[in-house]
């Protein structure tokens, strides 16, 4: 079974940062395409950054300049450095992989989600 497990989120006041991590873990025999989403309360759940396995990398548009995403293909991990949050960016965050495990075939894995509060 394959799990993803993200780790980083906080409280933060406006201005600040954080280091979301997330681990997969498992039978899994190659990542594909990593990346994060965000749903806010009354909101639909969002892409805000997605990074593919060689490293191209795409981000929505109000976090642009202020995110970064990356990952470690050794560990199956990603992260997302958040700089200069904004109360907007106050969110559940989801890690998503799109991956192929042994003896599975290839489909999208979820984490559970860590929250992300900025407020001062």
């Amino acid at each position: 079974q394959v799990q993803l497990v993200e780790s980083g989120g906080g409280l933060v006041q406006p201005g600040g940062s954080l280091r979301l991590s997330c681990a997969a873990s498992g039978s899994i025999f190659t990542i594909y395409t990593m990346g994060w989403y965000r749903q806010a309360p009354g909101n639909q759940r969002e892409l805000v950054a997605a990074i593919t396995r060689s490293g191209a990398t795409n981000y929505v548009d109000s976090v642009k300049g202020r995110f970064t995403i990356s990952r470690d293909n050794a560990k199956n991990m990603v992260f997302l450095e958040m700089n200069s949050l904004k109360p907007e960016d106050t969110a559940v965050y989801h890690c998503n992989a799109d991956l192929m495990s042994v003896g599975a075939s290839r489909r999208n894995y979820w984490g559970q989600g860590t929250q992300v509060t900025v407020s001062s």
